[in-house]
């Protein structure tokens, strides 16, 4: 009988390799970010039917540093706020990764690493964020948890690298946005699953009296207030209003199933 490996640990992985491993900027180009743009979007296509989002008119505003932070339940998450910064933001995306030494192409497209052996080390990944946010070319896009956790684990528990980076982002440059962004991956009608986004309402920290720890509970629960609307629309099959990023085309099964469904068939007459 094999036996099941632990799907989710508490400890992140740089922790476990007790290695002690070099800070590692983003490295982008016009070239590299063009090859990852149509290499991550084809992607989702490949994988997923549709790609539906809403609340995103009013996250980005103009002038003032963004951050996007969101849940981290899967190895796609990655992926789709990569395409959310590309391709509805249209801007570079500044992502930390734990695992960037083990994929260091990652830097090409905005990815830079993040080693938390000692919280000295984590320190470096945690600077260049506030460097890196005031460059209103990027968006910082932050998973706050710090490691993966199961879709739609309760309650949020946000490490305080987040508060960290939009303090000192604040007397840096006197304004940032911060926009909790909830994603779900769900089936609807089709036999491919899709990717479902709730950009949260926006968050305009001038100043933030309180300390680090506070500063982390607001915006715990801004987040889990977005994944709940978020879950309580999927619930309901409410997505009419949301927009779509990208569609498939029905495979041609499901178009024959489509086509039979509008032929009205008279009924059997009683012998």
């Amino acid at each position: 009988m094999s036996v099941e490996e632990k799907l989710y640990s508490d400890i992140p992985p740089t922790k476990l390799r007790n290695k002690e491993e070099k800070f590692k900027p983003a490295k982008t180009n016009r070239f590299w970010l063009t090859i990852a743009s149509l290499f991550f979007f084809n992607m989702l296509q490949n994988r997923f039917f549709a790609f539906r989002y809403k609340g995103s008119e009013d996250s980005v505003e103009k002038g003032v540093p963004t951050i996007l932070f969101a849940p981290h339940c899967n190895w796609w998450d990655g992926i789709v706020m990569y395409n959310i910064t590309h391709r509805i933001f249209h801007k570079e995306i500044r992502l930390m990764i734990e695992e960037l030494n083990r994929f260091p192409l990652l830097r090409r497209g905005g990815g830079y690493s993040v080693c938390k052996k000692s919280p000295q080390t984590a320190m470096k990944a945690l600077k260049y964020s506030v460097d890196v946010v005031g460059d209103l070319k990027n968006i910082l896009c932050i998973f706050p948890q710090g490691i993966i956790r199961p879709p739609h684990f309760r309650p949020m528990q946000f490490q305080t690298g987040l508060a960290y980076i939009a303090q000192n982002a604040v007397k840096r440059y006197g304004k940032v946005n911060l926009v909790p962004v909830a994603i779900d991956y769900c089936f609807f009608r089709d036999n491919r699953p899709e990717v479902v986004v709730n950009f949260g309402k926006r968050i305009e920290l001038t100043d933030f009296k309180g300390d680090r720890k506070e500063l982390s509970h607001m915006l715990e629960r801004s987040l889990e207030g977005a994944c709940d609307e978020l879950f309580e629309d999927i619930s309901k099959g409410e997505v009419s209003d949301y927009k779509i990023l990208f569609k498939q085309h029905l495979k041609w099964y499901r178009r024959i199933e489509q086509r039979l469904k509008r032929i009205d068939i008279p009924p059997v007459a009683d012998v």
